[in-house]
């Protein structure tokens, strides 16, 4: 089997059907593009001498254009079943390019979803497979007040989750407030999570720290900009609640190598979009398991969800929490529904993206 064509169509997106906030000093939901305009994404196609394909859309349209059209392309010609070679040609081509990390996967997903459909198999069960059945977390997204947490989170126990992950305001003492009473809401058996989205010092998150272990959160994640190793081997040291973290540096299984040589996580993170595609996910989920670690799935989409079904050592697939009306529709989102606290994930041969290509090139604004 080889490549015969790489493609690649810059079209206009919507922006978010229910725009949310994160901390005060992150950016929120969208790409930032201005709302009297349209954001730009890229809808990447890789066709096969066999008359198989695989495609994908992702966000940051142009960039995506000139990676395909620069470097992309001249994999043409490639074995698109070698996954592994061709991981590894674009790891060769990131080291000159330095390669956006959101965008190292994209290829290794299209890949995967070709194989997928030359076998005839599910995504999941070609990477070893566990349970299509996967317990969901309600991801929060950051809201004004109290209440609007109290009330999205016992919405949410009536849907049918039982286990929650907080992005808070930030504020150590306000936070705290909230992580006591998600406890008080959810009872005690209920699994809770705490994202500190990097925005805090070594001290106030070992303060925090505490607070987490009082309330017997599950994890404690990412209270500091992963860089600095060394706090995060002394917070690991000081606290008995688990420090989940790794989420968003380069380097794949390579860097995640160092955290756990360097004791400065209990529990890693992986996803396609932050460690270079499906392949990538997989060697941080096994590099985890062979440490005994859990490795725990970031984010949602269609790769991360058969990546959660592949996997023994991870415990949720998250789905983001952003108000009644979008809590009320998780039980109608095709392959990705939730439902009563669970994703069924699907059992079909291909990663499940659909385009109408007809439709792509005739609204696209280029292509290369």
């Amino acid at each position: 089997m080889k490549i015969t064509d790489i493609r690649c169509w810059l079209v206009e997106g919507e922006h978010p059907r229910w725009p949310f906030a994160w901390r005060k000093g992150l950016a929120g939901s969208g790409d930032g593009t201005a709302l009297d305009k349209k954001p730009l994404e890229a809808i990447i196609r890789v066709d096969t001498d066999e008359g198989i394909y695989g495609a994908m859309r992702v966000p940051q349209g142009p960039s995506v254009m000139s990676l395909v059209e620069r470097r992309l392309k001249t994999l043409v010609g490639q074995d698109p079943l070698l996954t592994e070679r061709l991981w590894w040609l674009v790891w060769e081509i990131d080291r000159v390019e330095e390669i956006p990390v959101r965008h190292l996967g994209i290829l290794d997903c299209i890949l995967w979803d070709i194989k997928s459909k030359k076998a005839g198999m599910p995504v999941y069960q070609m990477l070893g497979g566990n349970d299509r059945k996967v317990p969901v977390y309600a991801s929060t997204v950051t809201w004004d007040t109290m209440d609007e947490y109290e009330r999205h989170i016992k919405h949410c126990m009536d849907k049918g989750f039982t286990a929650f992950k907080l992005h808070a305001w930030g504020d150590p003492k306000e936070d705290a407030k909230l992580s006591r009473n998600l406890r008080k809401w959810t009872g005690d058996d209920a699994d809770l999570m705490f994202d500190g989205s990097a925005g805090w010092d070594y001290v106030t998150s070992l303060k925090f720290g505490r607070v987490m272990e009082e309330c017997n959160f599950l994890w404690y994640e990412e209270p500091m900009r992963e860089f600095e190793l060394g706090s995060y081997k002394k917070l690991c040291d000081a606290l008995d609640v688990p420090v989940l973290a790794a989420e968003t540096p380069d380097g794949c299984h390579w860097n995640m190598a160092t955290w756990i040589q360097m004791g400065a996580l209990d529990m890693t993170r992986t996803s396609w979009f932050f460690k270079g595609g499906i392949t990538g996910a997989m060697k941080v989920a096994h590099l985890s398991d062979s440490f005994g670690m859990r490795c725990q799935v970031h984010g949602m989409g269609l790769p991360n969800a058969q990546i959660c079904a592949a996997m023994r050592n991870n415990d949720y697939y998250e789905q983001l929490v952003m108000g009644t009306g979008q809590i009320d529709q998780l039980d109608d989102q095709r392959a990705l529904s939730v439902v009563d606290g669970y994703l069924t994930v699907s059992d079909q041969p291909g990663l499940g993206e659909d385009f109408d290509w007809d439709h792509v090139q005739r609204t696209a604004l280029a292509s290369v």
